[in-house]
C-alpha cells in the first residue's frame, strides 16, 4: 500500500473534532448539518450500526435564534411515568432553564430512532458561551459553516466606519428627538 493510500485510510477511519458557533442560528435548521457530523453521513464507511461518527462541540447556544414567535408557541412534552406527571414546558422558559437544552433536543430528534442514538449523543458536546475546557479544544480540526450570516450590531462598528456610511437625514444642531 503506498504511502498515499495509507493517508487517505488513516483520514477515513480517524475520529473528526468539529465545532459550531451557535450565535444566531435556528437549532432546528441546524440540527440536520450537525447530524450528519456525528453520525458520520459524510465518510465513505459510513453503515448504521459503524461507530464512525465524529465529535461537535457547539459554542454559544445561550444566543440562538428562532423563527417568529416560536418562543412562545414551541412546546417542549416531558412526563414523570406517574399519573399527572405530565408537564408542558415553553421554550423560553427551557432555554432560560438551561441554554443547550433546546440545541441538544433539536439534534436528538433529528436522527433516526434506533440503538445507536444516545451513543451518538454522547460525541456532542453543548457549551452556552465560548469557555470550552481546553483539552477539547487542541482536538479540533475543522469548523462548520453557519447556515446563516450573524447581524453585526451597530455598537460593533467602529466611529470611522459609521462615518462612511451615507446619511438620510441631518437633523438641525437645535433639534430634540422626542
Amino acid at each position: 500500500m503506498s504511502l498515499l493510500r495509507k493517508g487517505q485510510h488513516w483520514g477515513t477511519f480517524s475520529i473528526v473534532w468539529h465545532i459550531f458557533d451557535a450565535t444566531w442560528q435556528d437549532p432546528f435548521q441546524s440540527a440536520p448539518l450537525i447530524k450528519k457530523y456525528l453520525m458520520g453521513l459524510y465518510k465513505p464507511i459510513y453503515h448504521p450500526l459503524n461507530k464512525c461518527g465524529d465529535h461537535v462541540i457547539i459554542i454559544n447556544s445561550k444566543d440562538i435564534a428562532l423563527r417568529g414567535n416560536e418562543w412562545q408557541k414551541r412546546v417542549y412534552f416531558h412526563h414523570t411515568t406517574y399519573i399527572g406527571g405530565a408537564s408542558w414546558t415553553l421554550a423560553w422558559e427551557l432555554h432560560s432553564k438551561d441554554p443547550t437544552l433546546i440545541f441538544k433536543k433539536a439534534i436528538y430528534s433529528a436522527m433516526d430512532g434506533n440503538l445507536q442514538r444516545r451513543y451518538t449523543m454522547e460525541r456532542l458536546h453543548i457549551f452556552p458561551d465560548e469557555n470550552v475546557p481546553e483539552d477539547m479544544l487542541q482536538n479540533v480540526s475543522n469548523q462548520i459553516k453557519q447556515l446563516r450570516p450573524v447581524p453585526v450590531k451597530l455598537c460593533d462598528i467602529s466611529q470611522e466606519e459609521r462615518d462612511k456610511i451615507p446619511r438620510l437625514i441631518k437633523y438641525p444642531i437645535d433639534y430634540q428627538l422626542k
